[in-house]
């Protein structure tokens, strides 16, 4: 016989301190059937589905979204989510800082969108030939694009996308984006082999990757306003 702990399940014990949120969500208002995280004031929305696997991410908005099964019990995914707490905390502190520096640049504007997309025209097919050669690919067309969610993607057909806000990046990124993408006209994936070809032409990819990673959100958030 199972023995009762007294407790609803999924609350923290109440000796357990609860961890604060990242001031900028304090306040956010609760507007779903949400899960409260064990041992913290955060409540997770909870999506399920016809998958396998179990997972959760912190959006933009600082937003904590889990997704499950069907078949698994909230006693397995509060079991799940108390084990995540120290990683979801550092990523709502991460999103937080995101959502400051956005807040602190200036917006893109129309004009502005238009002359980086011009000065993409100019530049990117130019780096696109240059490496094409050297990883020995082909390709398509070349499309600029105001993209909120890419840098770049490659076809199935061969044809490249780049977002203009490349142009605010350091050349090495640029480079990066356009090695990246061509290198998919041998490797359509992201397997071990795809980027042994990214680091047998680029050896610091990870660096020149980590930029963007660090600081491609800032960019963006600027164009979104």
């Amino acid at each position: 016989m199972k023995r009762k702990s007294g407790k609803k399940e999924g609350e923290a014990d109440p000796g357990r301190r609860k961890r604060a949120l990242p001031c900028m969500f304090a306040n956010r208002a609760l507007s779903a059937k949400l899960l409260e995280i064990p041992g913290t004031e955060l409540h997770a929305k909870l999506k399920r589905s016809d998958r396998r696997s179990l997972s959760v991410e912190v959006d933009r908005n600082g937003e904590i979204l889990v997704r499950a099964p069907f078949r698994l019990s909230e006693r397995q995914i509060h079991r799940f989510l108390g084990s995540r707490v120290d990683w979801i905390i550092s990523h709502q502190e991460k999103r937080a800082m995101e959502a400051e520096q956005r807040r602190s640049l200036p917006p893109i504007g129309t004009e502005e969108l238009r002359r980086l997309a011009d000065q993409a025209e100019e530049s990117i097919p130019e780096r696109v030939r240059y490496y094409a050669e050297r990883i020995g690919v082909d390709y398509g067309k070349i499309r600029i694009r105001n993209q909120q969610t890419r840098w770049g993607s490659c076809t199935a057909a061969g044809n490249l996308n780049f977002n203009c806000l490349l142009m605010l990046c350091p050349l090495e990124v640029l480079d990066y984006v356009v090695v990246h993408e061509l290198c998919h006209r041998r490797e359509m994936n992201h397997s071990p082999n795809f980027w042994a070809l990214v680091e047998e032409e680029l050896p610091d990819y990870r660096e020149r990757r980590d930029w963007l990673r660090v600081n491609g959100a800032k960019l963006i958030g600027r164009m979104k306003g």
